[in-house]
């Protein structure tokens, strides 16, 4: 599977912004962030198959609740958590999104 960004320039990033908050604690941070990695679209089943192999790599549980696929693990407060939008989820997503633009909302009443 391909990713969006090169890898080492990632890790790169990962690395040089962890250096700027330790070397800058009046810099604040999130209490917690997710680090996602989405799955490019394929057939489910291929989509599941990577999920199964990077919970192997990791040594984390398969969450297949609703109709995503994913598995993550944390580093403390840092969670990875690789995700696989299956078909149905897909195709629901794209229904609703055919809508946009079609629809305008009244605007609220301005008080007089």
């Amino acid at each position: 599977m391909s990713t969006i960004h090169p890898r080492p320039a990632f890790v790169a990033g990962l690395r040089a912004l962890a250096d700027l908050l330790e070397a800058h604690p009046d810099i604040p941070t999130p209490r917690s962030t997710i680090v996602h990695h989405f799955v490019p679209d394929a057939q489910d089943a291929e989509m599941r198959a990577e999920i199964d192999r990077l919970a192997a790599v990791l040594g984390s549980r398969i969450d297949s609740e609703n109709t995503h696929y994913t598995t993550s693990l944390f580093f403390g407060p840092i969670q990875y958590r690789a995700v696989a939008i299956l078909a149905e989820s897909r195709a629901r997503h794209a229904a609703h999104d055919s809508y946009r633009g079609c629809v305008t909302p009244d605007s609220p009443q301005k008080d007089r």
